[in-house]
């Protein structure tokens, strides 16, 4: 990125600059952004409801993610990682969801019991413990590993469009997946102790 100080809000601050409404851009910088929008925000949406398990919740953050973007957007241009900088936003935003959700069941709450209610052919108890040392141990991961795991294995994308996505190189993705799932291996293992019969539940 360049030098602007990062996706915070200035808060009204005075000396701030203001941003230039969208039809007083120049038309190409126009259609850069609605091109931008309509390539990510399938994506966001997708990312953001993993997140907050609400569909409300995840289009508001998304939505205030890119009215963020397009008040900074012909900045963005400028910038050399725009992918990395709008990803930080959505992120920020989620984060803001969750503060402004405080006692809603959280992300872990709301997809173990999806899991326990979605396999009725199983033992429930079995299916929502299963479920919960898994979000549990997803959730301690570092925030990159989370990310990468997350967009990987729970939306489907490839190494390398998880790698657009979040503004990152594929084989930094790459890396990411391979000690997220050592360290995922490892707290499951001591979460889920062999049976008996020596197998793994």
């Amino acid at each position: 990125m360049n030098g602007d100080g990062g996706p915070e809000e200035t808060g009204g601050a005075v000396g701030a600059p203001r941003a230039v409404p969208i039809d007083q851009w120049d038309p190409t910088v126009q259609m850069a952004y609605w091109g931008f929008h309509h390539q990510r925000r399938q994506d966001y949406m997708r990312y953001a409801y993993l997140q907050l398990g609400s569909d409300a919740d995840a289009e508001e953050a998304v939505d205030l993610t890119f009215d963020q973007v397009m008040d900074r957007w012909p900045r963005m241009l400028r910038m050399e990682n725009l992918e990395g900088y709008a990803w930080t936003i959505l992120k920020r935003r989620i984060i803001d969801m969750h503060r402004k959700r405080r006692r809603r069941p959280e992300l872990m709450e709301i997809a173990a019991f999806e899991a326990a209610l979605a396999d009725p052919a199983g033992d429930p108890y079995d299916t929502l413990t299963d479920a919960i040392a898994l979000y549990v141990a997803v959730g301690s991961l570092s925030e990159r590993q989370r990310d990468a795991i997350l967009l990987y294995y729970g939306i489907g994308f490839t190494a390398a469009e998880a790698a657009v996505l979040m503004g990152n190189e594929e084989a930094t993705v790459r890396s990411q997946l391979r000690t997220g799932r050592r360290r995922l291996a490892t707290l499951l293992k001591l979460r889920c102790p062999e049976h008996s019969d020596g197998k793994n539940p």
